[in-house]
């Protein structure tokens, strides 16, 4: 496991949080964890309520959703310097809408989003950063999910 003083030249490495101060870094750091995944391992499930969002460091994920009659669907293969489990920063959303699984060795960076949330109340030059972010995400899942969806209708 990666100790907390080892996760801050990793998270200057991520382009989006290169402009931070170093207060905002820190921040981050404090309320940041390192996980490593096996491939076939999963980050987390579908219907989870956990308070987790991600960046995926090493590695890539299988980001999947359940279709009926059709099982896992892999809507968007995440890479290096993705942000995953954003829903867990929205406020409508109680449980994960997506799940995630590694498809090779993966390293993630954790961050509580309680905290997470309380960092984008109390400086909001952060929080309207990492919800611009969040929103851009959003938005290219959704067209990707788009994408795959039309592609399953057209194969039935």
């Amino acid at each position: 496991m990666i100790e907390k003083a080892e996760i801050t030249p990793s998270l200057q490495n991520i382009p989006w949080l290169m402009d931070l101060t170093p207060y905002q870094l820190d921040a981050l750091r404090q309320i940041s964890s390192f996980r490593l995944l096996q491939c076939g391992e999963i980050l987390f499930y579908e219907g989870d309520s956990e308070n987790l969002i991600y960046i995926l460091y090493e590695g890539k994920l299988s980001i999947e959703i359940t279709v009926p009659g059709h099982g896992q669907i892999c809507i968007y293969e995440a890479e290096p310097l993705d942000l995953v489990g954003w829903d867990s920063m929205t406020p409508a959303s109680r449980q994960r809408i997506t799940s995630a699984r590694a498809i090779q060795n993966a390293s993630v960076i954790a961050f509580n989003t309680n905290a997470l949330k309380e960092l984008c109340e109390r400086d909001p030059s952060f929080g309207l950063m990492l919800m611009n972010r969040i929103s851009n995400v959003i938005t290219y899942r959704m067209l990707s999910m788009r994408i795959k969806l039309l592609d399953l209708i057209i194969q039935n």
